[in-house]
């Protein structure tokens, strides 16, 4: 109940913040600026795939852990996949955006995200570490992917006086996925672990719960993905006919 309370104050805040800024001569954030579709999906699509990211960094170590049973140091190396690939890919993410346009790559990199999202909610322990780092790379590749296209797509055309005003936009609205990530993605892996302990006496999380955990919160960071994907799609549709219209 207080963290339903607590979003409900930060909507209210929201909404308060956007009235003021309507009402003032000199706004902090121009309203024009977020009438821009492209430009408010931009920001939401950050938003979401911050929180499926986060996922990987909250529920992962139950799952390598207590499903696949490693230890401490296996754990960790595991863990190093995920931030070790998004580096790697970055240049390559770059160079790919330049190329093929950022809007096209927002949504291949979606859809790498969905897929390796996919994977995760799979969770065949039976494939031991293999499960998790197959997946995690094909994630973290379309999140490079995502990121490097999605902030040119959301840059491009700012005027030089409100680059820096969307630009902090852009890192706050990835700031509240990764915090509605921890808490959000963490309270599905509980429950859904939880449901699958009952009647067992156990107070350590098993295998079977952890990988249940895993499924369900996966599942849920799919449908999230999914739903970016869609926005991504719009972005394309929106901004070909803007370059149909001015032809």
């Amino acid at each position: 109940m207080l963290n339903l309370g607590l979003l409900v104050a930060a909507g209210i805040g929201v909404i308060v913040f956007a009235i003021a800024q309507a009402k003032a001569k000199a706004p902090l954030v121009q309203p024009a600026s977020l009438c821009d579709p492209r430009r408010s999906a931009g920001l939401a699509m950050s938003l979401i795939v911050a929180t499926v990211m986060m996922a990987t960094l909250v529920v992962a170590p139950f799952y390598l852990s207590r499903g696949l049973g490693l230890d401490a140091a296996m754990v960790g190396m595991a863990l190093s996949t995920g931030p070790l690939v998004s580096t790697l890919s970055a240049l390559l993410a770059g160079r790919l955006t330049d190329r093929f346009g950022a809007h096209r790559m927002m949504v291949a990199g979606l859809l790498c995200l969905a897929t390796g999202t996919f994977l995760l909610s799979l969770a065949l322990t039976k494939l031991g570490i293999a499960s998790y780092v197959v997946p995690i790379t094909v994630t973290c590749f379309g999140y490079a992917l995502f990121q490097t296209s999605n902030n040119a797509a959301v840059m491009s055309g700012v005027g030089a006086g409100e680059r820096g005003v969307i630009s902090g936009l852009l890192n706050l609205s990835r700031n509240l996925g990764l915090i509605t990530g921890a808490s959000l993605m963490g309270a599905i892996f509980a429950v859904a672990s939880a449901g699958t302990r009952q009647g067992t006496g156990q107070d350590v999380l098993s295998s079977a719960s952890a990988a249940r955990g895993m499924q369900v919160t996966f599942q849920t960071a799919t449908a999230l993905a999914l739903v970016a994907l869609l926005l991504a799609l719009f972005s394309l549709r929106f901004a070909g006919r803007i370059r149909s219209g001015m032809a």
